[in-house]
């Protein structure tokens, strides 16, 4: 009896020790910063960015005074911005540029900004909010880094979202003037000359202000934008339209020498 009592107190013990090695199975030591953040970036190299966003995360959430987590933060909002996840990524960067105003990685932060809103800019029959945002991202980029490569490309960018702006006002003044509501045509034409003027839409801009003002009969002011047009842009096709419908011919081919320009011999 007392036997089989001792070999129940043994199979007993050995059971114990058995759940015992499973829960030290379980329990793992904490990984460094470096061990996690290093995870995170291979699902960020294996495109796995939403993956990434929780890794990265994690290491600023368990080493928060880790350099680590410094480079973790703008690591996971350029993983939601690959993700296409633009308001999560702006967020992130907003946060970093916020905490680390001079840290290396915070011009690079502000150009992700610019970014995210700039590949968001949809076509020029939507809403433009976006585009002005984009605009004033990359005016923000200008303004801190003059001098950086940031700046530089933010300029080519801040053009063509000038541009896009532009055509969007073009567009509203074309449907105006389809629909012969020429005044409102005509505010959106000059807003464009006068507000955008380096833009690729100028030289349309005014010949449709010669056309809305033609259609009100007055051709003074039709002239006058015509003028403007022939001095500015005399090999565009829009000056060539202009001087058709001022005059009912095709535009004179210019003399190799130079000259003064037609519209000096109707302009007073």
């Amino acid at each position: 009896m007392n036997r089989i009592k001792l070999l129940w107190v043994v199979s007993c013990l050995g059971a114990l020790a058995a759940c015992g090695s499973k829960d030290d199975e379980k329990i793992k030591p904490p990984e460094s910063a470096e061990q996690l953040y290093n995870e995170a970036r291979e699902k960020f190299d294996a495109h796995s960015y939403k993956d990434a966003v929780k890794d990265f995360e994690e290491v600023e959430r368990q080493h928060p005074s880790s350099p680590w987590a410094v480079n973790a933060q703008i690591m996971s909002g350029y993983s939601s911005y690959e993700a296409e996840d633009y308001d999560t990524a702006i967020a992130a960067f907003e946060r970093f540029v916020k905490l680390y105003p001079s840290n290396d990685s915070t011009p690079y932060a502000y150009y992700l900004i610019a970014l995210c809103y700039y590949e968001q800019i949809n076509d020029v029959g939507r809403d433009q909010k976006i585009t002005e945002q984009a605009m004033q991202a990359l005016r923000e980029i200008i303004r801190r880094f003059p001098d950086s490569e940031y700046a530089r490309d933010a300029r080519i960018k801040l053009d063509l979202t000038t541009d896009h702006l532009a055509g969007k006002e073009m567009e509203i003044g074309r449907y105006y003037e389809r629909h012969e509501d020429y005044l409102a045509a005509i505010n959106r034409f000059r807003f464009v000359v006068e507000n955008y003027q380096t833009t690729s839409h100028v030289p349309e801009a005014l010949h449709r202000l010669v056309e809305c003002y033609l259609k009100l009969g007055i051709k003074d002011e039709a002239q006058r934008y015509a003028a403007v047009l022939g001095h500015n842009f005399p090999s565009s096709m829009w000056y060539r339209d202009s001087y058709k419908l001022m005059t009912g011919k095709a535009t004179p081919v210019a003399s190799a020498g130079g000259g003064t320009s037609w519209w000096d011999h109707i302009i007073p």
